[in-house]
């Protein structure tokens, strides 16, 4: 097996664990449950997951701010209109058949990090939660969208930064580092590869990381609104 074959059947089987893992969960907590996304409960979480596969027409305003109210009418008709537990087997069965989302490298493309994130926000708003261990395979698949995106996720950082991970991840997964923006002053984040991708998203708060730095730039740096 060549390694792009490889690295194909690890995103594919990435994105499948992560959905039933989600959806396993969100089935679990039920719709009340809180989540890391502000003003968000399990029911809203899964109405969004839902929108982005089953209305394409409405999906823009996730990153379009002049459609945002479009998006939000659209993903409140899901949550109020549909029992929860519909809602969630739409996320569980993934986009429809007409979908280009359903294309696989379409769909690792688009979904691997949202679905980790998104797992995420579930599992760390609930009591007691724990970094997950995830396969080596993995761990280098959330390196490399988070590389590849970096510079996007960590446009509006109010200094420059520098992501770094742990001596500890670099041995089970190979050495990295990447500038994400160049500014002074600059911040030196570290910690694993999933870690890195939730700081960079904006979880600054529940992201296990460390940083290095002028004070007074890391503290406007965990302060800071980043990611999409």
């Amino acid at each position: 097996m060549s390694p792009h074959t490889g690295i194909r059947l690890a995103r594919v089987s990435f994105v499948r664990d992560e959905r039933a893992a989600i959806c396993d969960l969100l089935d679990r907590l039920g719709p009340d449950a809180p989540t890391l996304c502000e003003g968000w409960t399990t029911a809203d979480l899964a109405s969004h997951l839902a929108l982005r596969e089953q209305r394409p027409d409405a999906a823009g305003g996730i990153a379009l701010r002049f459609l945002s109210g479009y998006t939000a009418t659209v993903q409140d008709r899901i949550k109020n209109g549909k029992p929860y537990s519909t809602v969630v087997d739409l996320v569980r069965q993934g986009p429809p058949v007409w979908s280009p989302y359903r294309i696989p490298a379409i769909n690792a493309a688009v979904n691997t990090a949202e679905l980790f994130i998104h797992h995420e926000d579930v599992r760390r708003a609930q009591p007691g939660w724990e970094p997950r261990t995830l396969p080596p395979e993995h761990e280098e698949l959330l390196w490399k969208q988070l590389k590849s995106g970096s510079r996007l996720f960590l446009r509006k950082a109010p200094v420059g930064i520098v992501l770094r991970r742990t001596a500890e991840d670099r041995a089970e997964a190979g050495a990295g580092e990447v500038t994400a923006k160049k500014a002074v002053p600059t911040v030196v984040v570290a910690g694993a590869a999933p870690e890195l991708l939730l700081f960079a998203f904006g979880r600054q708060e529940h992201a296990r990381v460390t940083y290095e730095g002028d004070p007074e730039a890391v503290e406007r740096l965990r302060g800071a609104r980043l990611g999409m």
